[in-house]
């Protein structure tokens, strides 16, 4: 093997595991806040459509 590339290959191997962590860390991360925006929204789309029915009853009672 080429002595560059072994001295590369040994300098950058050991830190290797932790840069998976950081990646696997930053998606993990990254879906928990996704499953929180898209549960928080579906919240919110029920509470939207119980104030749009109660809306929509308020205005044919005002008639």
């Amino acid at each position: 093997m080429n002595p560059v590339l072994a001295e590369i290959y040994s300098t950058i191997l050991p830190s290797a595991p932790y840069i998976v962590a950081a990646y696997a860390l930053m998606w993990l991360v990254l879906l928990i806040y996704v499953v929180m925006i898209v549960r928080n929204l579906k919240k919110t789309e029920a509470q939207m459509s119980i104030l749009e029915e109660q809306v929509a009853e308020l205005r044919v009672r005002s008639k």
